[in-house]
């Protein structure tokens, strides 16, 4: 049997008021794999720890196979958890490990059945009679599956199982758990700050940004339709090219987006989603373009659609299959805060006593304040706030392309390079998406 589970509003906090997961609301399908994606501090492990119940919900409503979950115990949930430090009894065996639920759940039964069945779907039989100690840590991980496999839960809550694991266990264990939990067809909610985990293991994925859900859909969606800026920061490798536009839209001349030192012209006759743009004129908007909507060519090769920038190279990246490329066209670089750390977050008021206002105001202020911080700032220091000691300064270059080992670059060329614009993203200064726009636009009579 597997599980229906669904947040409504769901919020928590901890000290101070400080919500770490505010007003959520989500829906998980029976059988379903969905991941849970952000950075560290965002709310999604405490969002899988309220759904197994080892976190009370502050407010809001929990909702498993339709039925009210809030105050149910946790060993009523039918749920097996899977943490990121293993978790196992280290004076038991590997056998005793996975049979310890089951001697819990049903202490005169057998379990040794269970428990040999589950070995064998996840290869480690020849483990059964090692203690934690003697296992390295994929297999410790194995163990640590094969617990939760053998209890047949109607749920698997995965909290960044493979974080502590090298790179290439890690590639391998992914795909174990993407086979696993497609043949067993049991409800998986993963937790991870690893976007590729996140790209190739869920059917969809839900990103959260300082405890907001900021989008969720499946990986395809995800990436080519980024309801925000931070959405495209986050999602994508290597990471999506931010940056700061102006857009000049005179009604007798072709419509620009000026990125400093150079301009992109939209193509006539424009486009539905170029069209709506001319509500922007004048306004400074955030141009995304991933590193494949780029590609260095003579402007003679230019296809319908694609548009000429000049790109001076100051940084070259091998990674054998490919060539990432750092370029400087002049632009305007963009940030989103949340990931460059250990870059101060900018605007951040002193902390300060208030004595004016009632308890209530003082809350509605702070909760106001930490749902509407910024999400894009220029990419410069504010000369106000001191760079720490570990500050480093970003990788040369406003604009990364990617492209194939074969083109020969150097240091200081100049280099024309192609812009397909029909896959431009521009978002407002709030960082919302305002191009492309939805598919479909509402009807003026609805």
């Amino acid at each position: 049997m597997t599980r229906a589970i669904s947040l409504h509003d769901v919020s928590k906090a901890y000290a101070r008021g400080i919500r770490v997961v505010d007003r959520l609301s989500l829906d998980i399908a029976p059988g379903e794999f969905l991941v849970l994606l952000g950075p560290s501090g965002c709310g999604k492990s405490t969002v899988l720890r309220m759904i197994a119940g080892l976190e009370d919900i502050d407010e809001g409503r929990l909702f498993l196979d339709g039925e009210y979950g809030n105050d149910l115990p946790p060993s009523d949930r039918d749920m097996a958890m899977v943490f990121q430090n293993f978790a196992l009894y280290p004076s038991m065996t590997s056998r005793d490990n996975i049979g310890f639920p089951l001697r819990i759940e049903a202490p005169g039964a057998d379990p040794a059945p269970r428990v040999d069945a589950t070995a064998r779907m996840l290869g480690i039989e020849d483990l059964l009679d090692r203690f934690p100690a003697q296992l390295s840590g994929g297999e410790r991980q194995r163990v640590a599956m094969g617990r939760a496999i053998a209890r047949h839960p109607s749920a698997f809550l995965m909290d960044e199982p493979l974080s502590n694991l090298d790179a290439k266990l890690r590639n391998h264990l992914r795909a174990e758990i993407s086979q696993l939990t497609r043949e067993l067809g049991v409800t998986t909610v993963y937790v991870t700050h690893d976007q590729s985990e996140a790209m190739s293991l869920g059917d969809r994925v839900a990103v959260l940004r300082g405890g907001v859900l900021q989008q969720v859909g499946t990986p395809r969606t995800v990436y080519s339709l980024p309801s925000n800026v931070f959405v495209a920061a986050f999602i994508g490798t290597p990471r999506i090219n931010l940056l700061r536009g102006l857009v000049r839209a005179p009604l007798d001349g072709a419509m620009t987006i000026s990125l400093g030192k150079q301009f992109l012209r939209l193509p006539e006759p424009l486009s539905l989603d170029h069209q709506l743009l001319r509500v922007q004129q004048g306004r400074e908007v955030i141009v995304g373009l991933r590193s494949e909507a780029v590609r260095i060519a003579k402007p003679a090769a230019a296809r319908p659609g694609e548009v000429v920038l000049t790109g001076l190279v100051e940084h070259l990246e091998f990674q054998g299959h490919e060539v990432l490329v750092h370029f400087d066209t002049g632009s305007r670089p963009a940030v989103v805060p949340e990931l460059e750390a250990p870059r101060p977050r900018p605007g951040r008021p002193a902390r300060r006593r208030r004595r004016d206002g009632t308890v209530l105001d003082r809350l509605r202020e702070k909760a106001g304040a930490l749902r509407a911080g910024p999400v894009v700032t220029p990419d410069r220091p504010d000369p106000a706030v001191p760079a720490p000691a570990s500050f480093e300064p970003r990788v040369p270059g406003d604009l990364v392309v990617r492209t194939t080992p074969d083109i020969r670059l150097r240091y200081g060329m100049q280099v024309p390079l192609l812009v397909d614009l029909a896959h431009l993203f521009v978002f407002d200064q709030n960082g919302e998406r305002i191009c492309p726009n939805p598919a479909r636009l509402p009807d003026l009579e609805e």
